[in-house]
């Protein structure tokens, strides 16, 4: 038993010392395994351990008065923090560069929940129509019931979203890259619109992670997450993080203290077990991504391909301008029809069909029967949703057995039936 274990018992989970930045390293492939764990831990563990609790105690009067004055800051109550979940957060905000972080059980938690701290009844926000379907259907569905103003403006049309702001414009809310097509949006345009814009930029990063883009830099105020993909990488945790400065952050704090939407312990731990492997999972993804995107643009099966890294990409040259990777998302339209590519679909053994992404094992989702099954066609035409579209989400795999995959499922569009092998 260590020697702080010996003398301060249970509080020996507590930090006792900081690592300098020299020692803690600048790749982010170093910080992603040691920020945010400095210091000694229980039982003198490498890991941090989950303090799965409800409670934390006082030990006497003098400690609570100390707690209550505002002159020792401590974990109380489950919902208002905990051990575990604060090793996650500062590890977050060194990978984003952010003052601050929260976590929150779901990615539309932190989206919902940060937005309706900043916004009140008559005031007005600006969402581009490119962001994901449940965040624009949130704006769009339940924040007029509560007589605020939204306005849907074109992605790429910054002259549209400056036009659109007024004097009660509080957020501008935005994604990048986008989901399915992977567009990106121009940063630096943001940055102009600065002169106009008083209010918050929010942008959500989930499928650049801050590995490829970090929004923060660029002058956003706030930058929100689906842990859910990439940051916690496995496919077995739902999470949400917003960061950004320790004042915004504190306002979004204060009012998850009252509504909840908590991240257990365990996702907590779960999320730090991921974000160790966080930068190597992301490299590799990156680099997967770009030769499966090579591949499927030059396969005659394939009748177009969306991927920021590709020069056929409208926004090519801005992602070269602001990203460091293109991401671990390919998504293309297979050369058929409906029934062809659901040939192409049940072809596929090695690749698992899912709606989500970010995780170790590739995926791949067909939007038009998965993610938009109640739209009529014509709906899902309107969206940009064909029929023949196709988004694969990149694991850790080898990509030469995804290429090869991906290769031998093509070729049975034409066919007339599959027979799947059995597993």
């Amino acid at each position: 038993m260590s020697e702080a274990i010996k003398k301060e018992g249970i509080k020996a989970v507590a930090m006792k010392k900081n690592l300098s930045k020299t020692s803690r390293g600048t790749s982010i492939f170093t910080r992603a395994v040691h920020s945010g764990e400095e210091g000694v831990k229980y039982g003198d563990a490498i890991t941090t351990p989950i303090s799965q609790t409800s409670t934390f105690v006082f030990h006497g009067s003098e400690e609570i008065k100390a707690y209550t004055s505002g002159k020792h800051p401590r974990y109380e109550y489950g919902r208002y923090g905990n051990p575990t979940q604060t090793v996650a957060e500062k590890k977050l905000c060194d990978l984003e560069g952010a003052e601050d972080c929260l976590l929150f059980d779901s990615g539309m938690s932190a989206v919902t929940s940060t937005i309706q701290v900043f916004i009140k009844q008559g005031d007005h926000i600006i969402i581009t129509d490119d962001v994901y379907g449940q965040t624009l259907r949130f704006c769009t569905n339940y924040l007029k019931r509560f007589g605020i103003e939204v306005t849907i403006a074109k992605t790429f049309d910054y002259k549209q979203i400056e036009s659109a702001i007024r004097k009660n414009t509080k957020v501008i809310f935005s994604e990048s890259p986008t989901n399915p097509y992977l567009n990106v949006i121009d940063l630096a345009q943001m940055q102009r619109l600065r002169r106009k814009f008083k209010g918050l930029m929010i942008i959500d990063s989930t499928f650049a992670t801050p590995f490829n883009q970090r929004p923060l830099e660029w002058g956003i105020d706030l930058v929100v997450h689906s842990a859910t993909k990439y940051l916690a990488g496995h496919n077995d945790l739902l999470a949400g993080a917003v960061l950004g400065s320790r004042e915004l952050v504190d306002r979004i704090r204060e009012y998850q203290r009252t509504v909840g939407s908590i991240l257990s312990p365990l996702s907590c731990y779960l999320l730090i077990r991921g974000l160790k492997t966080f930068a190597l999972r992301m490299q590799h993804q990156n680099q997967s991504a770009q030769r499966v995107a090579d591949f499927l643009q030059r396969h005659k099966k394939v009748k177009r391909v969306f991927y920021p890294g590709l020069a056929s990409h409208p926004h090519h040259e801005i992602a070269k301008a602001q990203m460091t990777g293109f991401g671990g998302v390919v998504s293309f339209w297979v050369n058929g029809d409906l029934k062809q590519v659901n040939r192409f679909l049940d072809a596929l053994e090695l690749i698992a069909v899912g709606p989500t992404l970010g995780g170790t094992e590739s995926l791949l989702s067909h939007p038009a029967t998965i993610t938009y099954y109640r739209n009529t066609r014509k709906q899902r035409y309107q969206l940009g949703i064909t029929d023949q579209l196709c988004r694969l989400a990149l694991g850790v795999e080898d990509p030469d057995d995804i290429i090869a995959e991906l290769d031998r499922a093509l070729r049975r569009v034409d066919a007339r039936t599959v027979v799947k092998a059995r597993v």
